[in-house]
């Protein structure tokens, strides 16, 4: 698949209802409605608040790929992936869609965690956060997703989540655009055949993602977890993917990340259909930098503030994601002042020593709300538009 035939199989197949960050059930729902004529869709349990789980299978081939979405609710980039993907094999069924079909039977999750999608939190509505629960299963959602997996006996499965604007790739200076990890499945991190599987597959999305986005390809640390979902199927010799769908430059709805994350997926999906992956590719894995927490979202450079006495020092302001009516608010907050030198920020604002006020003449601190600030003067705006 190359680039140029995915964005034009995205931008006939993309589904519009869906966009922005907060997708829930309520959202789905007519969606589903709207493939089941086509792909085969049922419900496969509930949440705690008694939520409807549903599951899309696609194709008849013997190659098996399961992948889930939105195990944190807040997490929603790659739902909105999953429908995009979901509308081309529904509707788009000849060339290699078609091969993928013929050689693959896809089981997908699209919302694991629906009482957490609607209220934008990470965690479910017992405040657990699922990806820390696959050794204990004590949640429903845990379990439903523990029977699929040991039901469909997947060949290989995909993790899909969403990444804070925080993230770095490694010391290059450029945000996480997407991020990947093929997770440990000991203490010792071993590099087995069953992880080469996954980080074969990996390498091949890199190489397409790094022709449009060089240096925004990270990964995560493969420390093990026995906790986490991914190590626990990749300990069960289950190629495991984690997909991480991060920040482009000004893209806070992440509707850039969202075409990148369909072409990865699709790209990934054409692989395992026309190939046997056997973990001998895997090599240029490696080379992929590692994710480091070195970014905020605006930071305001060598300001005069009065701080117990003048001095010139850095502001660092985080955007806190609020649903407010219906709505994912972005809150500009205050995440660190000092020298902040070592960081990155989406946005710089560069003082020059002038002098740094707030509207309401309030004392700057760490944890404050500021949706505006002065320089001097002249207003300065940290509000998203």
């Amino acid at each position: 698949m190359t680039s140029e035939f995915l964005k034009n199989v995205f931008d006939s197949y993309k589904e519009n209802h869906l966009k922005n960050r907060y997708i829930q059930n309520e959202h789905i729902q007519p969606l589903l409605d709207k493939i089941k004529s086509v792909l085969e869709v049922k419900k496969i349990g509930t949440s705690v608040l008694g939520k409807p789980i549903h599951i899309i299978k696609i194709g008849t081939g013997s190659k098996k790929i399961l992948m889930w979405s939105q195990m944190h609710g807040n997490e929603s980039t790659t739902t909105k992936a999953i429908f995009d993907i979901c509308n081309v094999f529904a509707y788009h069924s000849n060339g290699v869609i078609g091969q993928i079909l013929k050689n693959c039977t896809i089981q997908i999750i699209p919302i694991l965690n629906p009482d957490g999608a609607e209220r934008y939190t990470r965690q479910n509505a017992n405040d657990i956060d699922l990806n820390r629960d696959a050794k204990n299963l004590s949640q429903p959602e845990s379990k439903i997703l523990r029977n699929v997996f040991d039901d469909f006996k997947p060949d290989f499965c995909f993790n899909l989540h969403g990444q804070r604007t925080i993230f770095g790739v490694g010391n290059t200076g450029n945000s996480a655009v997407l991020s990947f990890l093929s997770p440990a499945q000991d203490v010792a991190c071993t590099v087995t055949r069953t992880r080469k599987k996954a980080m074969e597959i990996i390498s091949v999305m890199n190489t397409l993602l790094q022709a449009q986005i060089p240096n925004q390809i990270g990964l995560y640390d493969d420390a093990y977890n026995e906790n986490c979902v991914g190590d626990t199927f990749q300990a069960l010799n289950c190629p495991t993917i984690l997909f991480e769908a991060g920040h482009y430059e000004n893209d806070y709805s992440r509707e850039i990340t969202r075409f990148y994350m369909f072409e990865a997926i699709m790209s990934s999906l054409d692989y395992i259909s026309k190939s046997d992956v056997l973990g001998d590719c895997y090599e240029s894995y490696l080379s992929i930098p590692e994710n480091d927490k070195n970014f905020l979202d605006i930071i305001i450079r060598q300001a005069s503030v009065n701080l117990n006495g003048k001095k010139t020092i850095d502001i660092g302001i985080q955007y806190a994601e609020t649903l407010v009516g219906g709505d994912v608010k972005f809150i500009p907050t205050v995440e660190k002042i000092g020298d902040l030198n070592h960081l990155n920020g989406h946005r710089n604002i560069i003082a020059k020593n002038k002098e740094f006020s707030l509207l309401d003449l309030s004392a700057l601190s760490e944890g404050m709300v500021v949706e505006s600030i002065f320089l001097n003067t002249i207003e300065y705006s940290l509000k998203l538009t």
